[in-house]
């Protein structure tokens, strides 16, 4: 078996060093955790500093991740599913959100549970109705002083969120007269375009958030704002937003390269596949649907230097030059967070240099 050189991940030229040395099965989840370092220092640079910065954890969903943010200064996580919301918090994450509207009775109550568990940890959940609001009161009775809530607000995405209207602003006062209203939650990653277009769009959001807290100061309410992801959190106004939560520049992407170069993010995970067979003209990969990308279209799953020709569960097969049986391959997902979901552990190039196995969470929700 070689290794293809320079291996094919397009603009990144990779070398030999970039992956692990024989033996390691493929398909394997390969990360570079001084590129996951140099990323996280250009992030809570654009962000205004590790304070202002409330990474969402559903890319990457590693323990080890987590400690290094928090070594540098980072102590408030979003998580997506409750798996991760009791990793940061075990962790010893100051502040963990729950970013995801549940009505849940069993939801709810493993979120508590992680709360009582956990008493040095500010829990946040959220919600987008009168209906979450009767579910969660039936759970915060109890006391439980580290949990707090915050009102989801939609700007136009139309999956999760209250209207920017007074409906958001009863749920707060609803919350208020529990004593558990931390502020807004607000996700718009229905904004991409280029950078002026998607400045417009998120000023708009901003005026409606500023109208919303005029309305609530009315009511003697206050609270803040938990905002934004890739494409937007550079460019939420700090009056407005007081936390941002990118969460996939942890490992990058290929879109990122295409569509937010002026981030200069790079690409810090891939999948490390092997050829496997030989055609006319054509190299079959041992990484298919369930080993990369799954949520993108065929195509555009990952970069090579080539064409994505087919891809089955277990195979991709490519149009490409330079490969031959036995070489293996680095490649870019073009979307880190559902190809991390898929292993429950990484092969990690250390900072020195040296490779260590990682656990992740992989699917555990």
């Amino acid at each position: 078996m070689r290794d293809n050189e320079p291996i094919q991940t397009a603009s990144h030229r990779a070398s030999r060093r970039d992956i692990p040395a024989d033996p390691v099965e493929t398909p394997a989840f390969v990360v570079h955790e001084d590129a996951v370092l140099r990323n996280l220092e250009k992030t809570i640079k654009v962000s205004g500093g590790p304070a202002r910065l409330m990474p969402h954890v559903k890319t990457h969903r590693a323990p080890w991740v987590v400690a290094a943010l928090r070594n540098k200064g980072v102590e408030a996580f979003k998580a997506a599913t409750l798996a991760e919301l009791e990793m940061v918090a075990r962790g010893g994450a100051r502040t963990a959100t729950l970013a995801f509207t549940t009505v849940n009775p069993a939801n709810i109550a493993r979120f508590v549970r992680c709360a009582q568990a956990h008493p040095e940890t500010n829990f946040v959940g959220i919600l987008d109705s009168q209906y979450g609001l009767e579910a969660w009161r039936a759970h915060l009775r109890n006391g439980q002083d580290n949990i707090r809530m915050r009102v989801d607000l939609d700007p136009g995405f139309g999956r999760t969120g209250a209207p920017m209207t007074d409906a958001a602003v009863d749920l707060a006062a609803g919350l208020h007269e529990l004593n558990r209203f931390a502020g807004w939650h607000l996700y718009d990653g229905h904004i991409h375009g280029p950078v002026e277009e998607r400045r417009v769009r998120v000023e708009a959001e901003a005026e409606a958030v500023r109208k919303l807290n005029e309305r609530l100061a009315r009511k003697g309410i206050s609270g803040d704002l938990v905002a934004g992801g890739s494409y937007t959190f550079d460019l939420w106004p700090t009056d407005v937003a007081q936390f941002v939560s990118p969460g996939s520049w942890t490992y990058s992407s290929a879109s990122h390269d295409r569509d937010l170069p002026n981030l200069n993010w790079e690409p810090a995970a891939f999948v490390l596949a092997t050829v496997v067979s030989e055609h006319d003209g054509t190299v079959t990969l041992d990484a298919g649907a369930k080993a990369i990308a799954p949520d993108k279209p065929l195509k555009e799953r990952f970069r090579i230097n080539g064409e994505i020709m087919l891809i089955a569960e277990e195979h991709a097969v490519v149009r490409t030059e330079g490969l031959a049986l036995g070489d293996r391959i680095l490649l870019v997902p073009e979307h880190a967070c559902t190809t991390a979901y898929l292993y429950d552990r990484a092969w990690v190039r250390t900072t020195s240099g040296g490779w260590e196995r990682r656990d992740q969470l992989g699917s555990t929700r």
